[in-house]
């Protein structure tokens, strides 16, 4: 093969190995924190002894590694009533069985517009709790479908898509009890969106819990990941947009950055103008990439006292360089920015779908070059210098089938100095892959139980 050939289709190869899953695990394209993780598989077996097994037809709905994925997430929203399982089993009746996401953006789409206008007429007849009800659900069924549209080839369909579930789930904070306070945190010279959550408890001031979603997320996902099983067991929670994230990428132009305690110290400073929080009893939760930002974070905020990543990251370019050919590796580290971005374009012309993702990922990094893209992401690692200087207790989830970073949980955990624990999720449960999207009670216990205990 030709050079030029032979890069072309390394192109192919590495945008795949953003987005791609091992095996018959599901693509990086969902991460909700939970929910989507920045990449694909890190190619890498997991080097452990596990009860890891490939997915049972039960949970294979789509032939599409990430489209089954997406959908997981979405059905796993039923146990904190943000989903219908009739209705994500009637939206499954509407996609191919190989997968296809112009059907499942239509078919979402659909689902949650129904309900919204439920939710409009529940409304205007006085009925609080369920319009809240359908209101939330609109809102898991249209950010699900955000995840469609670029590897449906309809980029253009992505922000009004988004800002229409974020609509629809501030219609429904608005009717909880007490509602959801819209906040706003200052940083750097401007805000941050926030989101406060008033535990029904009112026996003087309680724990927060601040919520980090990952690279993609939206209310819905802190919403199941963290915030109302936090709720139920009264803690306060706070929750926000960060750089790159929902309103502050698309309203604010703001972008990813790797230090992330920049971000999470202002938000701690907020948290504790609030009279109503324990300033000792302060954690911090982070799903899919903020596996990365949260040990990050806690290593230059000594107010937190506890952190959870779920799961551990330590090096968030590993889902995007393990499958760059060794021509490609030698682009980049050589400064080809030129041929590097040329390569990869053509390459991706043979996959819009591929390329659609690919574009899905890079976003939150404000950049069109792939060169830039993949130079940025390297910047994504905790070195010893950082890993040494955390204190606070941290727990560590490690699932089955981590199908985005394999085996880091496991580095992060031994590479903790202070207290720690490695909480496992196994297959055998139902409580594999990324963020174990199909056991949110669960994992719920599980996380919450450790909390209660060190925040005691």
């Amino acid at each position: 093969m030709k050079r030029r050939a032979f890069l072309r289709a390394s192109s192919v190869l590495a945008a795949g190995g953003v987005f791609a899953a091992r095996g018959a695990q599901a693509a990086p394209l969902s991460s909700r924190g939970v929910l989507l993780p920045m990449g694909g598989g890190s190619g890498e077996e997991d080097p452990r002894p596990s009860t890891t097994r490939q997915p049972r037809d039960s949970a294979r709905f789509f032939q599409n590694d990430a489209l089954n994925f997406v959908f997981l997430i979405t059905l796993g929203g039923a146990y904190y009533q943000v989903a219908d399982v009739g209705t994500c089993l009637a939206i499954a009746d509407q996609i191919p069985p190989e997968g296809d996401f112009g059907s499942a953006y239509r078919a979402l789409v659909a689902a949650g517009e129904r309900c919204a206008a439920e939710a409009d007429a529940a409304l205007a007849a006085g009925r609080r709790v369920s319009a809240r009800e359908a209101y939330w659900e609109a809102a898991n069924y249209l950010f699900s479908a955000t995840y469609c549209a670029d590897p449906m080839g309809a980029p253009e369909q992505f922000a009004p898509t988004w800002h229409r579930q974020q609509a629809l789930w501030e219609q429904g904070g608005a009717l909880l009890d007490p509602p959801v306070e819209r906040v706003r945190i200052p940083y750097e010279g401007t805000t941050l969106p926030g989101y406060f959550f008033r535990a029904t408890t009112t026996d003087g001031s309680r724990p927060l819990l601040i919520f980090n979603n990952g690279s993609d997320s939206a209310l819905t996902a802190a919403w199941v990941l963290g915030i109302a099983a936090a709720l139920a067991r009264g803690y306060h929670c706070l929750t926000f947009y960060g750089p790159g994230q929902g309103l502050a990428l698309l309203d604010q132009g703001l972008y990813f950055r790797p230090d992330w305690e920049r971000v999470i110290t202002p938000v701690v400073d907020y948290a504790l103008t609030r009279p109503e929080v324990d300033p000792r009893r302060i954690a911090l939760l982070g799903v899919s990439q903020a596996g990365y930002w949260v040990p990050r974070a806690v290593a230059f905020e000594p107010r937190l006292a506890a952190a959870v990543a779920d799961p551990g990251v330590v090096d968030v370019s590993a889902s995007w360089f393990a499958y760059l050919p060794p021509p490609m590796r030698e682009l980049l580290a050589a400064g080809q920015k030129a041929e590097f971005d040329r390569y990869m374009a053509e390459g991706l012309q043979e996959d819009p779908v591929a390329a659609g993702t690919l574009r899905f990922r890079m976003r939150p990094y404000g950049v069109s070059s792939y060169y830039d893209a993949y130079k940025l992401v390297e910047q994504y690692r905790l070195g010893d210098d950082v890993l040494q200087r955390i204190r606070c207790p941290m727990l560590v989830t490690d699932p089955d089938g981590e199908q985005f970073w394999p085996g880091q949980s496991q580095q992060l955990y031994d590479a903790l100095p202070g207290p720690k624990e490695l909480v496992r999720f196994t297959a055998a449960e139902g409580a594999d892959l990324h963020c174990e999207p199909k056991t949110p009670g669960l994992r719920a216990r599980r996380l919450f139980d450790w909390l209660d205990g060190v925040l005691a």
